[in-house]
């Protein structure tokens, strides 16, 4: 009989795959770690970005993409929000500086993480339900629906750096006295917070026209 040559099955070396490099993109301000944030609303977690590499300026480059927020930090359009209108159009670095400063200020005053306040902010100002006119024959009237997770985190930021930029106004506090002040009230739902506010009014108009 002849001899089987013998087949030696050589094991096939696996890849090794890169360990992340620490640090990189989960250090905001190059100052907290975003690796330990947690977000208790499982319908925005997936919309909520943290990742900054330098700056926090990407100069539009993910505005005509499809769903591009995603992949901005929610840092920098928060930053965005506080420059629409009013005395602070226009002045990134001055709202970048003073979110810094806000966030070194609720560290040094509670020992939380700020980054972590300021995802319980988000959460508890987004709605939920908003209202919509629906057309039937001559009559329109409103309907609730629900809000979409992309736009519950825009209405969240953006009532969030009102609430912060009105709190200047008329008054001796600095843009980072008024977001300290928003941030604070709204991750513990105080209803004096002016977005918290905002997404209470809504839902309650929305529940009426159900």
């Amino acid at each position: 009989m002849e001899e089987q040559d013998e087949i030696i099955e050589t094991p096939i070396e696996k890849e090794e795959e890169e360990a992340p490099i620490a640090g990189i993109g989960t250090m905001v301000f190059g100052k907290w770690d975003a690796s330990e944030v947690v977000c208790s609303d499982p319908g925005i977690s997936r919309y909520i970005n943290l990742k900054m590499i330098g700056a926090p300026h990407t100069g539009g480059r993910h505005a005509n993409a499809w769903f591009g927020k995603q992949e901005l930090s929610v840092t920098e359009r928060f930053i965005n929000n506080l420059m629409r209108s009013g005395k602070y159009s226009g002045k990134k670095q001055y709202c970048a500086k003073s979110l810094e400063d806000a966030f070194d200020t609720m560290n040094s005053k509670s020992g939380v993480n700020p980054l972590q306040k300021f995802i319980d902010a988000i959460t508890e100002a987004a709605p939920c339900e908003e209202t919509t006119r629906v057309r039937i024959g001559a009559v329109s009237q409103p309907k609730a629906v629900d809000s979409s997770p992309s736009r519950r985190l825009d209405l969240a930021l953006r009532n969030l750096a009102i609430g912060a930029a009105s709190a200047t106004m008329k008054s001796k506090k600095t843009l980072t006295e008024g977001i300290i002040s928003e941030i604070s009230k709204a991750s513990e739902g105080d209803v004096n917070s002016f977005a918290v506010g905002k997404r209470h009014e809504v839902e309650r108009i929305a529940a009426s026209a159900r």
